[in-house]
């Protein structure tokens, strides 16, 4: 019988640390009896289609009340959670259920820096591992005072492809040099930074003859239509459910957050051979090496950013295949779940 495991996810929508938990617990599911227990939203379906085990909990009383059965049942379960209130009542539980399974607290970064790390610093004494998804994390947590003997550095990674997940889309090799289509799949929110590239059209002309497509949904939505109004080479397509799609027929994927914590859809580009462009800072920054397995502009700076646009949209075929290759080794290399997962079952099997 395998062990249990309980991820807890604070989120029910699907952007990054809730994929990130589904390609976790897929990826563990050989080692571990997976539960995924999480508000409403779509990480429940996307569980369901993946084969994984998940529970809606509509309140905070009912998430633990969840939490609670699991561990009745289960008291020696592995824990891993991504919120602080989540991370204190689950070790709370633990012990009550004289329970003795570990606890990762996954630290994917977000949009405000004292909810993201500050508070992180309460599980300090809790005998709570906090996994850090970059060194930008791992810094960002240590600056706010958590211990380094409590931090862990693992990267993100995709789920293996296998038959079951051939619908990922692999954009066919450059015939032809220059770019077409430039695509960003983002959050509409302002530390994203989606502003930059209208920054960036307003003062590099030249760059009418590229089409943007933005894919997302945010606090910022309404500014950037209004914005892209006078790019009418700027189109904003919301939200959609597989916008990764659009990844097998753009020439290059743009990133502008100068802050993100790691940046899960740039593995998501290399996999399908996708020249990247990113920041200088941040977690993408890591990802991405300049001149090598992608571009990096000057972060925040919209005139660097266009001039980049500008180099990258006369580059040679034999160019931007070089730089998909190099992502494709990259993501073989480094952020492989084989080379991995090891590390999160040596955490998850022993105690804190």
């Amino acid at each position: 019988m395998l062990p249990n495991l309980a991820y807890v996810l604070h989120s029910g929508q699907l952007f990054g640390t809730e994929r990130m938990a589904l390609a976790t617990v897929e990826a563990l599911r050989e080692q571990f009896d997976g539960l995924l227990i999480a508000p409403p939203g779509p990480v429940h379906e996307a569980a369901r289609s993946a084969g994984l085990r998940s529970q809606v909990a509509h309140s905070r009383a009912s998430m633990l009340i969840m939490l609670l059965r699991h561990l009745l049942k289960h008291p020696h379960s592995a824990l891993l959670t991504t919120g602080v209130w989540q991370a204190i009542a689950g070790r709370l539980l633990q012990r009550l259920c004289l329970g003795r399974g570990a606890h990762l607290h996954m630290v994917h970064g977000g949009t405000d820096e004292l909810l993201s790390y500050g508070r992180k610093r309460l599980l300090s004494g809790w005998q709570i591992k906090q996994v850090a998804v970059s060194d930008f994390v791992r810094q960002r947590l240590l600056a706010h005072g958590v211990p380094q003997h409590r931090i862990e550095v693992i990267h993100n990674f995709l789920p293996p492809r296998d038959e079951a997940q051939q619908k990922r889309p692999l954009r066919p090799r450059f015939e032809q040099g220059g770019l077409r289509r430039v695509l960003m799949l983002t959050r509409l929110d302002r530390i994203k930074r989606v502003g930059l590239l209208l920054d960036a059209l307003d003062r590099t002309p030249e760059l009418s003859q590229l089409h943007f497509d933005v894919y997302g949904s945010g606090e910022e939505a309404e500014l950037l239509r209004q914005r892209a109004r006078k790019h009418p080479n700027v189109r904003l397509h919301g939200f959609v459910a597989d916008a990764s799609q659009a990844l097998a027929t753009a020439d290059l994927l743009l990133h502008t957050c100068p802050e993100e914590p790691f940046g899960l859809v740039l593995l998501e580009a290399f996999e399908a051979g996708v020249p990247v462009l990113v920041p200088n800072s941040g977690g993408a920054a890591e990802i991405v090496r300049h001149g090598d397995n992608g571009w990096h502009f000057s972060a925040n700076d919209a005139v660097a950013l266009g001039q980049r646009l500008l180099q990258i949209s006369r580059a040679s075929a034999a160019d931007l295949n070089r730089r998909a290759a190099a992502g494709q080794r990259s993501l073989e290399q480094d952020f492989n779940p084989r080379r991995l997962l090891p590390r999160y079952v040596q955490l998850l099997r022993g105690a804190a």
